[in-house]
């Protein structure tokens, strides 16, 4: 059972549970109990939280901890997924304490958002319509400087590396011959480019404003961001370019009409890289009152917003076809598994919240079950190693890294092996329109309280899991998963699948489109 900590109350943390009015109850309410049943309330106050706790996991829901160096550094912040309604008989108010019950409510405003945003789901893909009447999409013709410019500073936006290699082939960055066709390497903060590729290339896109019904912002605020993370420029800069594009776009007519509400941005950081604290990392772009109308898509969302969704981080494989798409699913379900469980990432000695260490010394006592990666020193920078390591793995173990979601995830469904999430805000959270709700179809979730209290050994845990299970759960993801976590080429035509891309842009053209703004 894990142990629940206290989240820390500061207006300027993010993951913050919104205080609701009704969350804790009137002190008489507490106060009215008879004297001769106090000791068997306290006894009760202090026992039903667990039993409801437990019969949360046993039911297999799920509850939300967060470790992250970004975020809040040492502290842990832990709530249970309450899925289940507690208007019952009994008075809630007497048997669980107000944070308590603040958690619960909180969660379940999650859950609710999820249900609400995987409702607009489209099973139609528009992308294979001969008529987009109706359903037209324009492509904003920005100023250079909110994208263009931005790459051009490719050799100065980290210190340790020049990136414009990984521009080249659209933002897929340079082949990788010996993974075959398609296959690149992808940096993990070029979705914006990519993405911005291939919307150009999209069937209902309309050069007439008065005719869409959609409007896309290509705005690189990721790669904005990114270059001057590690510059010593004031906040004032950091915020320039995001404000100046509002500004633009104010005096744009189609904005002007609905307020942003039918405009779409995909930013290829997280959330929380738009929305500064006082660690003045980052830019305050989300936190802007103008760009809390449009939807937004980013490869980790903040949960309580119901227009952030989450979708994938670019991965290596971009197919260009449906051919493309088949003949790797071949590959991938015939690939030999020669190790149980793998790992490839740092410890975090830093962050002592973080259960890398541990999990990286389970696997290293583990001979012939585990096989460690070391990515430090930039361990990892070499795709093929990794995405090879993954092809040859039953399972790969997927903790939190500098905040919850992990490229890595990613690159392991692709590569077939099944991930095993230590932190239901990975992954469970975040991308509802290209993972399912029951996550036990395509993941192995262990507790990392269990982890980092020492009460299980993950290995151990995973050999327990039978072959018949195993190949159950990668026939799901090679064949129902993986095609809708990949982004295709800029050119890329697909019939019988839907990749990530055509996923976001199918379900935003039907949400605009059958919704009054």
């Amino acid at each position: 059972m894990a142990v629940l900590s206290l989240l820390r109350r500061r207006s300027t943390e993010p993951y913050k549970l919104k205080k609701k009015s009704n969350s804790s109850p009137p002190p008489q309410q507490r106060t009215t109990c008879l004297p001769s049943f106090s000791i068997l309330l306290f006894i009760l106050s202090i026992l039903f939280p667990f039993w409801y706790f437990s019969n949360l996991l046993l039911t297999h829901s799920l509850h939300l901890c967060i470790s992250s160096r970004k975020l809040s550094s040492h502290n842990l912040y832990c709530i249970p997924d309450a899925t289940t309604t507690l208007n019952t008989t009994m008075n809630i108010n007497t048997f669980i304490d107000p944070d308590e019950q603040e958690r619960i409510s909180a969660i379940k405003d999650v859950h609710n958002l999820l249900q609400t945003i995987r409702s607009w789901a489209s099973n139609t893909s528009f992308t294979n319509l001969k008529s987009c009447e109706g359903r037209a999409i324009y492509v904003y013709d920005l100023p250079p400087k909110f994208n263009k410019d931005i790459t051009s500073q490719c050799n100065d936006m980290l210190p340790w590396m020049d990136l414009c290699e990984f521009f080249s082939n659209e933002a897929l960055g340079q082949s990788i011959h010996n993974l075959g066709k398609g296959w690149h390497n992808t940096h993990q903060y070029f979705l914006e480019p990519i993405f911005h590729n291939r919307v150009l290339n999209h069937p209902c896109r309309v050069h007439d404003q008065d005719h869409a019904k959609l409007f896309y912002v290509p705005f690189y605020g990721g790669l904005d961001v990114l270059r001057w993370h590690f510059k010593n420029v004031s906040t004032k800069v950091k915020d320039s370019l995001g404000v100046e594009l509002l500004q633009w776009l104010g005096n744009q007519k189609s904005w002007q009409l609905n307020g942003g509400k039918d405009h779409m941005f995909v930013l290829g950081k997280i959330s929380w890289d738009f929305k500064r604290s006082e660690r003045q990392w980052g830019s305050n772009f989300l936190s802007l009152d103008k760009m809390q109308a449009p939807y937004k898509f980013l490869i980790e969302r903040e949960p309580w917003r119901m227009n952030e969704i989450g979708i994938p981080h670019p991965t290596h494989f971009h197919p260009h076809s449906d051919e493309d798409i088949i003949k790797y699913q071949s590959k991938i379900t015939n690939s030999q598994r020669m190790n149980l469980v793998s790992f490839a990432g740092a410890a975090r000695p830093d962050a002592a919240e973080n259960i890398r260490s541990m999990l990286i010394k389970q696997c290293m006592n583990s001979i012939g079950d585990c096989k460690f990666h070391d990515c430090a020193s930039r361990g990892c920078a070499d795709p093929e190693k990794v995405l090879t390591l993954f092809m040859e793995s039953e399972f790969c173990m997927q903790p939190p890294g500098d905040s919850p979601t992990r490229k890595s995830v990613f690159d392991s469904l692709v590569s077939g092996c099944i991930p095993v999430l230590f932190d239901p805000f990975t992954a469970y959270y975040q991308y509802p329109w290209h993972l399912p709700e029951d996550h036990r179809k395509y993941s192995v979730f262990v507790d990392q309280e269990e982890v980092r209290n020492g009460k299980v050994n993950v290995i151990e845990v995973l050999k327990k899991i039978a072959l018949e299970d195993r190949k159950e759960m990668r026939r799901y993801i090679v064949y129902e998963l993986m095609p809708r976590l990949v982004y295709g080429d800029s050119s890329s035509q697909f019939v019988k699948f839907r990749d990530a891309f055509t996923v976001v842009m199918d379900n935003m053209i039907s949400k605009v489109t059958s919704s009054s703004l």
